[in-house]
């Protein structure tokens, strides 16, 4: 299984590089200090500039232990930042100061303390959201430790977040809410903004070999299809053929959640059901200026979703998401939000989201490949 990831990431690494040059990463006397940074830059690319300024930037918040953070949620926000490092071609074994910083991440993740016995991330106030991130991003370096040790850590608390994943969606729910997840490992109801992060580590751990029961991503499903927002026929089809995804079963639609609910079932292997068709043509006729609400958060999920649908809507989507995101970057390399709720976030949410959505042109993640 890790030769297979290792081909894929190394496949990937070289087809981009042989478009790349090298770019410098820290200037003057600090990158003297720290040594070069990894080429990414191609020349004329507004996404390989902007992507090495947020680089930068996520470095430059790294703290003393590890942590890439800049106030509350240290496990959700360094998982976040490793995500988006590793989205762009960056691997914790990588040589230089890029390497050097997410490798001290990932030993953040992995250090006591940062999951409970029972295998909960979510203890640094993050809830069930820091630990699906979490188990999401360690299930993406699973094979990218710097030692076979290592490797073994990564997986086993990987797979023991799986299981906490596992439990909190067995945990007793109504049945509207059945199969989804809320903000807590006991919760009794269940909401889309959680559940697609829960759906997402457990196909990435799926993807890297570990154990994730399929009657789970079954129930899984089946909740999300009812967050998709249609009367239903005799048959359990919905009868509108172009809308999309609620927050919860019943309500309507809206950008973001309508984007998560895209992205959760395909990464389930639905790709070509109702809902999901009915999500694509739903987004791409509502989608919104940046000063709405959770723009950043629902344009992560627009841009990994609608690649993944690869119709005709896609390299649209692709050029529309550059289109709005770049802009909005800051002199020092990091996003705000454009709303007040979402910057609650903090910059490196803010960044790392900005960062996940463009760097579907990579295709480096296994998770985010069609």
């Amino acid at each position: 299984m890790l030769s297979v990831r290792w081909s894929r990431l190394m496949f990937a690494a070289l087809a981009v590089l042989t478009l790349c040059v090298v770019c410098a990463g820290l200037s003057g006397v600090a990158q003297a200090a720290e040594g070069a940074a990894a080429p990414v830059a191609a020349a004329g690319d507004e996404v390989d500039r902007a992507v090495s300024k947020a680089m930068t930037f996520l470095r430059s918040q790294q703290r003393g232990d590890g942590a890439i953070t800049t106030g509350p949620n240290p496990h959700a926000t360094t998982a976040l930042a490793v995500l988006a490092m590793a989205a762009t071609g960056r691997q914790p074994t990588d040589p230089g100061v890029e390497g050097q910083a997410m490798h001290r991440a990932v030993l953040f993740l992995l250090s006591d303390g940062r999951q409970s016995a029972e295998g909960y991330f979510g203890e640094d106030g993050s809830r069930m959201y820091g630990h699906g991130i979490v188990t999401l991003a360690l299930a993406e370096l699973v094979g990218m430790g710097v030692s076979e040790q290592e490797d073994a850590l990564i997986r086993a608390r990987c797979q023991r977040g799986v299981g906490l994943i596992v439990a909190a969606q067995r945990s007793a729910k109504s049945s509207g809410q059945r199969g989804g997840w809320r903000y807590e490992p006991r919760s009794a109801d269940a909401d889309l903004s959680v559940t697609v992060w829960q759906v997402m580590a457990l196909r990435a751990a799926r993807n890297a070999g570990l154990d994730v029961p399929t009657d789970v991503i079954d129930e899984a499903v089946g909740y999300l299809r009812r967050c998709y927002f249609s009367p239903r026929d005799a048959a359990g089809n919905p009868t509108v053929a172009v809308s999309g995804f609620a927050y919860q079963p019943g309500g309507p639609p809206t950008y973001a959640m309508a984007a998560a609910g895209l992205l959760s079932l395909q990464v389930c292997g639905r790709r070509d059901v109702p809902e999901t068709r009915g999500a694509v043509d739903w987004l791409l006729a509502n989608r919104p200026a940046p000063g709405a609400n959770w723009f950043l958060y629902g344009t992560y999920y627009f841009a990994q979703g609608m690649y993944q649908a690869s119709g005709d809507g896609s390299a649209e989507a692709q050029a529309w998401v550059r289109q709005q995101l770049l802009p909005l970057q800051t002199s020092n390399g990091a996003w705000s939000a454009t709303n007040g709720g979402e910057n609650q976030g903090g910059p490196i949410y803010t960044t790392a989201m900005a960062v996940l959505s463009l760097s579907v042109k990579y295709h480096y993640l296994p998770i985010y490949q069609r």
